[in-house]
Formats: structure tokens, sequence, C-alpha cells
């Protein structure tokens, strides 16, 4: 049964792919893919080394994405969905369990010219297997919200243009690499007013590799802690 599970898991749900399309700052809607980098479709990425995990395949550039000014400390929502509608299905397939992620790079000038290399990312969210018991996930909170989780962007933060990077961990073929699917999306902001916090950095694509445990993982034996890859939250 361990290897039917995954088996069927791969074939009903081949199609049920998805994007992150809204951006809500502190409860306002800024709209259908305003102020993101889209990707050409809502396919996975699931090569780790590869630069489409920064931004999705074609996200190295910003050039033709507008960039919304926030206020430090704003409260920020992804909205991820299948298709370009928020109803009629599942904003995410309800079997891609797995892990939601967040992370922040300060871009040197503007966030549009920004293409996200190197040790510039700062890890500010992370939600993983919630309950071992009945196998909760955090996609699972974020389908029950309508496709949608928050994330506060920490106050500490200096003023400065940036990318924000969503990420969805889909482990329902994880069990050999490459099977985990990452479902990526940017957003091009402009904090206002900050501190002068230094967080920590990491490189995407650089620190994951596909021997971590939250990214090669069984999922459905019996699984009772899960480590998501990229290291510890930022709190600010």
């Amino acid at each position: 049964m361990k290897f039917v599970l995954p088996l069927l898991a791969s074939v009903a749900l081949t199609n049920a792919h998805f994007t992150m399309q809204y951006l809500w700052v502190n409860g306002a809607d800024q709209g259908l893919n305003k102020y993101l980098r889209v990707p050409p479709s809502n396919n996975p990425v699931t090569d780790v080394t590869s630069t489409d995990m920064t931004c999705n395949v074609g996200g190295l550039t910003g050039s033709a994405t507008g960039t919304v000014t926030i206020p430090a400390g704003a409260t920020i929502q992804l909205e991820w969905h299948q298709h370009a509608q928020r109803t009629g299905e599942d904003p995410i397939s309800g079997g891609h369990k797995g892990a939601v992620q967040v992370y922040i790079a300060k871009a040197p000038s503007t966030a549009a010219s920004f293409n996200g290399q190197g040790a510039v990312w700062t890890k500010i969210y992370s939600s993983g297997l919630l309950n071992p018991s009945t196998q909760q996930w955090a996609t699972d909170v974020v389908n029950a919200n309508g496709g949608k989780h928050s994330v506060k962007i920490p106050a500490s933060l200096p003023a400065g243009e940036y990318l924000i990077r969503g990420e969805i961990i889909a482990l329902h073929v994880s069990q050999s690499y490459p099977g985990a699917q990452f479902y990526i999306g940017c957003a091009q902001v402009k904090i206002s007013s900050g501190g002068s916090a230094s967080p920590p950095k990491i490189s995407i694509p650089g620190t994951y590799k596909g021997s971590d445990p939250g990214i090669t993982v069984n999922i459905y034996n019996n699984l009772q802690s899960y480590t998501a890859p990229g290291g510890a939250v930022w709190s600010g």
C-alpha cells in the first residue's frame, strides 16, 4: 500500500498544478497577478539546482512587473489557485500535501531588476506537518482559507525594494528525487520605512539539496515530524 498510494496520487493529480496569483497588503487585495512575476504555466519546479527555483520559470527579471509600496511591519497574504478562478474548484488540490514557506530578499537597487541570485534570501515564514495524528499539513490550511496564507513582514528590515518569495512544496510523489514539486511565486515590493536589521541569508538555488529530509520524504509512512529545507525562520 505504501507504493500504491503515491502512484495513485501521481496519476490523479497530474494536472492539479497551481500558481501564486494574488498579493494582499494589510487586508487589501492588489488584484490578479499584480506586482507578481507570472510564470508561463502552472507547472512545478522539481530540480533544486535550477535557477527556476528562485522565482519560477522566467522569473529572473521583473522588468514588466510593477512594484507595490508597503509599510514596514505590514501583514501580507499570498493567494494560490490552480487556474485563474477563485471559485468552482479547490484553490490547490487536496492531494498536494506539503509545506508552505516565505522568503524575502533586498534588492541592491530596484526589485524589477533584481534576479535574486546568491546568498540574499531570508526565511520569514514556514509551516509543515501540523498534526501527525490526522496528517494535516500547511497546504490543508491554505486550501481551507481560499488559497491564502498570511505572513508579517519584520518591521526591523531596512527600507528599500525587495522580492518576496512564496513557496509551496507538494510532497505527494517525493519518495525519491526528483519528486517533490516546488510551486514558487515572487512579488515585488518597496518597504517605505523600516529598521536596520541584517538578517541571516541563504542562496536559492544553492542551499536546498535533493537529499534534504524535507525534499525527499515518504509522507505515506505514518510520518511523525517534518523538517522543511532552508533552515530556521528569522522573526526579526
